[in-house]
């Protein structure tokens, strides 16, 4: 009895005395967190930095030329000024419709998406005649703009369990049930049929980097792939679809980008500035009110040999095990400030995906109604 009790207490020390999480490498210096090697690093870099032409698909709607333009403070992968401009108008019972926007001077309607792009591939000297710039309706009263937001170190916050969520919701809702966040499930574009929990996107609309970069690369550059090969329009498209295609090293331009924020630093605290009198009162103040209750302060990733996103990705021990301090929790929230965009599941997912059945869709956030198709109705869920 003795030595069962003493091996017991020494457990129960040893467990105290172990030390935490790793911390997840955080910095601004353009270096690998350790998934990939420094090189291939930079060659994943160099992709998302890369400039796109008409001979790689570009267009013909779109906003940016790369994915820098949009993630560039203060390096590749920060996020930046640059907006992008959404619409759409109520129905006759109030809910949300996607706008309808004549190019080509009336003659091709542009549904099923609130985004609309800044920029068109035409007229150009190909197609002199052939006018396709997205102009705004007066029909169209919704309205927003949505900022750029910070890619780096998402490789941790994709590594996080999705239990992790589920759970921060419970506790959120058990707590007050006024400010309490939602989880989504949200589909895996490259795992047909599953699901996870969203987590990226300004409305969690994706839960995988490379089902989040797919989607960028169409929406926001007018670039098809694997994962998204139909065009907005075709008017004035002269590349073959998908116009990302595979490389020698059997990666296409999706696969860097997502390998390339897999593998970068979480963004590094100003730690001269959280020494300060000011910044520590602040902190004080930060968790007397309550506010780390839904801006958590600390997250962990699952472990190394994790199988994520239907199987299509494995936790790599760079990313497996690992503590980092997002101060948030990635669930939805509705603060009473939301822009009135509903997600349209066409433009994130893809137009064959009501031809998929997915497991453990969140149904809830499905709204049906007289419009073409439901909408993920995140902005109240």
């Amino acid at each position: 009895m003795k030595l069962s009790i003493g091996i017991s207490l020494l457990a129960v020390t040893v467990l105290l005395l172990a030390p935490p999480f790793p911390e997840a490498p955080a910095g601004f210096d353009n270096k690998t967190n350790g998934m990939v090697d420094d090189a291939t690093h930079a060659a994943d870099q160099a992709k998302f930095d890369e400039t796109e032409a008409l001979d790689d698909g570009l267009g013909p709607l779109y906003n940016t030329q790369s994915c820098r333009e949009c993630h560039q403070n203060p390096t590749s992968g920060g996020p930046s000024q640059v907006t992008e401009l959404r619409v759409g108008h109520s129905g006759p019972r109030g809910e949300f419709v996607n706008p309808e926007i004549p190019i080509a001077r009336g003659t091709e309607i542009i549904k099923g998406r609130s985004l609309v792009n800044d920029r068109a591939i035409c007229p150009n000297a190909a197609f002199p005649g052939t006018e396709i710039q997205e102009r705004v309706p007066d029909s169209e009263t919704i309205r927003t703009f949505r900022v750029s937001l910070n890619v780096l170190g998402d490789g941790f916050v994709e590594a996080v369990p999705d239990q992790t969520f589920v759970d921060l919701a419970k506790d959120q809702c058990k707590k007050n049930h006024k400010i309490c966040g939602q989880v989504l499930y949200v589909p895996i574009v490259e795992a047909p049929g599953q699901t996870r929990v969203g987590r990226f996107g300004w409305k969690d609309q994706q839960a995988s980097l490379l089902s989040f970069a797919a989607d960028a690369y169409l929406n926001e550059m007018g670039i098809t792939s694997r994962l998204q090969p139909d065009e907005v329009t075709n008017l004035c498209n002269t590349v073959a679809e998908p116009n990302d295609k595979t490389g020698p090293d059997g990666l296409s331009d999706i696969d860097h980008f997502a390998r390339f924020i897999r593998a970068t630093e979480t963004p590094a605290r100003d730690a001269q500035t959280a020494q300060t009198p000011k910044a520590r009162l602040g902190a004080e103040l930060f968790d007397k009110v309550g506010c780390d209750t839904c801006h958590v302060q600390t997250l962990t990733t699952a472990p190394a040999g994790t199988n994520l996103n239907g199987g299509t990705f494995t936790v790599p021990p760079a990313l497996g095990g690992k503590q980092f301090h997002p101060y948030g929790d990635f669930l939805l929230h509705n603060v009473g400030t939301g822009d009135g965009i509903v997600q349209s599941m066409t433009e994130h997912y893809g137009k064959k995906m009501y031809q998929i059945t997915w497991k453990n869709l969140s149904g809830n956030c499905l709204r049906k109604g007289p419009f073409p198709v439901p909408y993920l109705v995140s902005f109240l869920c």
